[in-house]
């Protein structure tokens, strides 16, 4: 399974912010979108992510207050991306080993999209019951003569 698999039952909307708007106003947007991150973009480049993980260390290096600060002075600004065609297993050891939860695929410079730990663990999910019903049905239409074979078989 691929990055573009999750991408297409997902979709490809993207909400995103620049670097010199506030971080009062991501947060409204979060609120508002309810969603955990925002691709951050400047003139049409990726210049970073900003997730509840970097406006909670923005509120506790600033006292619990946000003030005027800028989405750039609270974002991650070297976000690990992937692309569309990256393998599933390789996108879940980047997440765990960097710790995001969020993952902006790219296409060489363009943005394509962002999936969320929960888009890779719920395709997992819905791959594994798949494979589940296939195997249940595969056993549920064993042939006759191998099941008879299969009880015959001597028990240790």
């Amino acid at each position: 399974m691929k990055v573009s698999d999750i991408l297409r039952v997902k979709g490809h909307s993207l909400i995103t912010v620049t670097p010199d708007e506030t971080l009062a106003t991501a947060i409204q947007i979060m609120s508002e979108k309810d969603i955990g991150s925002l691709v951050v973009m400047e003139h049409g480049d990726l210049v970073g992510m900003l997730t509840f993980r970097e406006v909670m260390q923005a509120l506790a290096q600033n006292g619990g207050t946000i003030g005027n600060i800028s989405i750039r002075k609270a974002m991650d600004d070297a976000p690990i991306t992937c692309t569309s065609e990256t393998d599933m297993d390789e996108v879940r050891r980047m997440m765990l080993n960097n710790h995001a939860r969020y993952m902006p695929v790219m296409d060489k410079r363009m943005l394509m999209g962002v999936i969320s730990f929960y888009d890779v663990a719920k395709a997992v999910v819905d791959s594994q019951n798949f494979e589940n019903k296939m195997l249940k049905a595969y056993i549920r239409d064993w042939p006759e003569g191998e099941e008879k074979d299969q009880k015959e078989a001597p028990t240790l």
